[in-house]
């Protein structure tokens, strides 16, 4: 079995972030999620609209996601590879580069990202419309 893994922080969920996880499990056949806890979004000074045990549901509802994981921390994705016997590690390419590091330990993907969607965008228009 080839499994796949990717993180990310999954709030204000959207056609980009149904693409990645799809493209992604297309890559092998049993795809981890590892998603950003609330601590550690407090640490990258970033706040999400949902909690981490809603973000973590909304994910495990998803048909393409096998397994959800909490991602703590920067350090940790080594560890995750090793310990969920991980061949591919995918993320979107405006990471490119970023993960070469665990080449050395499976695969790294970095697939393109859905053109004129992020979370970013959307909260941006969402307070353009509230404030405009």
């Amino acid at each position: 079995m080839k499994k796949v893994l990717t993180y990310g922080t999954f709030d204000l969920l959207h056609i980009g972030h149904i693409n990645l996880l799809k493209r992604a499990k297309s890559l092998g056949d049993y795809l981890v999620v590892g998603i950003s806890t609330d601590q550690f979004n407090e640490e990258k000074q970033k706040e999400s609209y949902h909690s981490f045990e809603n973000r973590k549901l909304i994910l495990e509802s998803i048909k393409f996601v096998d397994e959800v994981i909490p991602e703590n921390g920067w350090d940790q994705k080594i560890q995750d590879v090793l310990n969920h016997n991980i061949d591919i590690f995918v993320m979107g390419d405006d990471w490119k580069g970023h993960f070469d590091f665990l080449k050395d330990y499976c695969e790294v993907v970095y697939l393109p990202r859905t053109i004129g969607i992020s979370t970013s965008k959307i909260k941006t228009d969402l307070h353009t419309v509230t404030n405009g």
